[in-house]
């Protein structure tokens, strides 16, 4: 079984519920249901101190809706995330013409097992436990 995770606001120690992610460019606070896993860019907060969460002055707080469950991606949840994904890697100088898919680029030779690792991902594959 996992530890419980806790609030990361200082002093408080009651379990968290809810994850806080900031978007800079969009000036915008995100909260939303606990994150499956804990990041560094991201912060844990309690009922209490999700429920009281303001955001600096310009900026907008978003609040997205706590399901019953973790939802299952559907197939074009997923690849409408790979196109972000690939829009957000674009080179800003050029932008692509309407309706304009980015090809897959080329793949990458396999990381060297001898060398650390330098950065982690902040992406994750889940496996479904059905599977």
């Amino acid at each position: 079984m996992s530890p419980v995770r806790r609030c990361s606001r200082t002093a408080c120690g009651r379990p968290a519920v809810a994850t806080l992610t900031y978007v800079y460019a969009d000036s915008t606070a995100v909260l939303g249901p606990l994150a499956t896993y804990a990041e560094p860019h991201c912060y844990d907060l309690c009922a209490e101190h999700s429920e009281r969460l303001t955001a600096p002055r310009g900026w907008e707080v978003v609040r997205l809706a706590d399901s019953a469950g973790p939802a299952r991606p559907r197939g074009d949840d997923l690849e409408a995330l790979a196109d972000a994904v690939r829009e957000a890697a674009r080179p800003q100088d050029r932008p692509a013409a309407p309706g304009h898919r980015t090809p897959d680029p080329a793949p990458r030779p396999a990381p060297d097992p001898q060398l650390p690792a330098t950065r982690r991902a902040h992406l994750r594959v889940l496996r479904s436990p059905d599977s």
